[in-house]
């Protein structure tokens, strides 16, 4: 569903990335899986000797501004951002402390979004999630109440029910981290919270899961 424009226009060439493309590289946001989904390939640019596919780093750099933007338009409290994923739990824990947002880190309850009836019902106007795969119990949820769904995506993954794909190394701790915090940042500039990065005051090891 994906509803981003193509990344490649000369419009993204011409802005200078958000973090070094050295940064990217060292905290693995674009190593991907040994397998690929063909929704994916797009974000693909070369297979390692390992069979590792490689994600386009600028692509995701791209796509977190878009991500970011997109979610500026709603309310911190209108937003969900969940993660089964290990690894995902403290940035999503961080993320959604930092800007207000409501979270589920680790099991997601079945009926969250669609049971009324249940203590910790909620009614977001949105869901971000690390993996859609993962997480595939908040998204079915998302798709039945007919909110978006921004999914950090790798390699491997299906992105039919995305409404904006950040493809990006999912189960990376640093990766990660690294995500999330770009995220954040981002989002407070949209939302005029901060006026640049120097005004953001957090590291990514903020976000980094503790082994």
């Amino acid at each position: 569903m994906d509803t981003t424009e193509r990344p490649e226009s000369a419009e993204s060439e011409k802005q200078p990335l958000l973090i070094p493309e050295e940064n990217y590289l060292s905290s693995g946001v674009h190593i991907g899986t040994q397998q690929k989904s063909a929704d994916m390939k797009r974000f693909l640019f070369k297979v390692r000797s390992d069979g590792l596919y490689m994600l386009d780093f600028k692509q995701t750099d791209q796509r977190i501004r878009t991500a970011a933007k997109f979610m500026a338009s709603f309310s911190p409290e209108d937003i969900l951002v969940v993660s089964a994923r290990q690894y995902g739990q403290k940035p999503v824990r961080t993320f959604a402390k930092k800007i207000g947002a409501k979270y589920f880190a680790g099991r997601f309850v079945p009926g969250t979004l669609t049971n009324p009836r249940l203590e910790d019902y909620i009614e977001p106007q949105m869901l971000l999630v690390t993996d859609p795969a993962a997480d595939q119990q908040a998204v079915r949820e998302a798709l039945n109440v007919g909110i978006p769904i921004i999914g950090l995506c790798d390699a491997n993954n299906e992105t039919k029910n995305m409404d904006v794909i950040v493809p990006a190394n999912n189960k990376g701790r640093r990766a990660l981290a690294t995500v999330y915090w770009l995220l954040t940042r981002e989002y407070m500039k949209n939302k005029s919270l901060i006026k640049n990065d120097e005004e953001f005051g957090m590291e990514i090891e903020d976000f980094e899961a503790t082994l």
